[in-house]
């Protein structure tokens, strides 16, 4: 854990809290002692981080959120074909990278 003076943090606030949210936690030190601690929320604790994620992408307009109800005949509807095998390749392209 890092540590940074008041001073510090609030002379490079950004620089700071882009490390937290890179995971790193960083403690606030005054005066040689510490009196806070930075640390980034974690993205699957409640939820909550990939909720409010979600919720700006929607008011930016770039999803749309669904009602979470499946149609009664989904289970029995045919599967889009693929006859080129666009999805396949994506499905490979993405295990490759280590997604």
């Amino acid at each position: 854990m890092k540590r940074a003076a008041v001073s510090t943090i609030k002379a490079t606030f950004s620089a700071c809290l882009a490390k937290v949210k890179a995971g790193e936690e960083l403690l606030v030190m005054e005066r040689g002692k510490p009196v806070a601690k930075l640390v980034p929320i974690p993205k699957d604790a409640s939820g909550e981080a990939t909720a409010m994620q979600l919720r700006e992408l929607s008011r930016a307009g770039l999803v749309r959120a669904g009602t979470g109800k499946l149609p009664p005949n989904f289970w029995k509807m045919a599967r889009p074909r693929d006859k080129r095998g666009r999805a396949l390749a994506a499905l490979v392209a993405d295990r490759a990278e280590g997604r």
